[in-house]
């Protein structure tokens, strides 16, 4: 009973079972040491995601940007490509080829969809050599331009020589047109002194001409040392007071200046140029009447003396 009544229950009474509200601490100091690495790891990767996100969407806007750029110069490259203009057919046609390449690099740009920095790159590349090929076109171009123009400089100054070595020669064919023209005047046969003579039977001149049978018309051939001597055919025209030409009932003509014209009488002479030759042709017929008479005289086609003679 001793033992019993010294017996201390406490004594026996372990700690942490008999005291658990420290271990519980302990469980839940854990969770949250957990739950507070966890939500620094949740904002680290969200910091990360949006880094990266934000660097993609920075990238995708560069990348856009190129590809603007990309499409402007090739925008502009083909716009220039149109305002060459050439006339050399095979850098023309090599210049139609070239555009056709821009065309087609256009059309793959427009249709890309996924970019990248590698892409970028090559499209760069093949603007730039499209580009390349342009500007030595266009130093083609304006070495054919400069060569054009020196041409056509050379050309204006052989064109203002050979002008003037054709106005040089004009004036000399105007001048030598004109000189042989004043020879050709001065060639020409002139007669003189013409008068008209009424004559009867007998050859006798009479003071009436309708008494008159026959018509003398007198003049002289001066001597004209540019004409030709030799053989001359003479025709004489006489024109009656009421206008009429005196002819024979055969009505002869002679040319001149393209036309038949007929005559009253014509006459052969041997005509020395440098002496004066007197001539007479007679007209016979009858019927005469008073008033002027219109004498003609021509030879080698041409008309070398006329005059007015009142008949009484």
């Amino acid at each position: 009973m001793e033992n019993r009544q010294g017996y201390d229950p406490s004594e026996f009474e372990d700690d942490d079972y008999m005291n658990p509200q420290p271990a519980a601490d302990k469980s839940i100091r854990g969770y949250r040491i957990v739950i507070i690495i966890l939500s620094a790891i949740l904002v680290a990767l969200s910091v990360l995601y949006y880094s990266i996100h934000r660097q993609q969407m920075i990238d995708n806007e560069l990348l856009q940007a190129d590809r603007d750029s990309i499409q402007n110069d090739l925008g502009r490259l083909m716009t220039d490509y149109d305002n060459l203009q050439i006339s050399n057919d095979s850098i023309s046609a090599n210049l139609t080829l070239e555009r056709e390449r821009a065309d087609s690099l256009m059309t793959r740009l427009k249709k890309e969809r996924s970019w990248n920095l590698a892409k970028i790159k090559q499209y760069e590349k093949e603007v730039g050599t499209l580009r390349t090929i342009m500007r030595g076109y266009v130093r083609q171009i304006d070495s054919l331009n400069t060569l054009n123009k020196k041409l056509i400089k050379e050309n204006v100054g052989f064109r203002k020589e050979i002008s003037s070595a054709n106005l040089r020669a004009e004036m000399a064919e105007e001048k030598a047109a004109e000189l042989d023209n004043k020879v050709r005047i001065g060639a020409v046969l002139r007669a003189r002194d013409i008068s008209l003579a009424a004559l009867n039977n007998n050859s006798r001149e009479v003071s009436r001409i309708k008494n008159a049978s026959r018509l003398r018309v007198d003049f002289t051939l001066s001597a004209n040392e540019l004409a030709s001597p030799g053989n001359k055919a003479l025709y004489v025209r006489i024109t009656s007071p009421d206008g009429y030409v005196l002819t024979t009932e055969e009505m002869p003509t002679f040319e001149f200046e393209g036309e038949r014209l007929s005559y009253s009488a014509v006459r052969e002479v041997e005509y020395d140029n440098t002496k004066d030759l007197g001539v007479g042709i007679f007209y016979t017929s009858t019927g005469f009447t008073a008033g002027t008479y219109k004498i003609q005289i021509y030879c080698e086609g041409r008309l070398i003396g006329q005059t007015d003679v009142a008949m009484r």
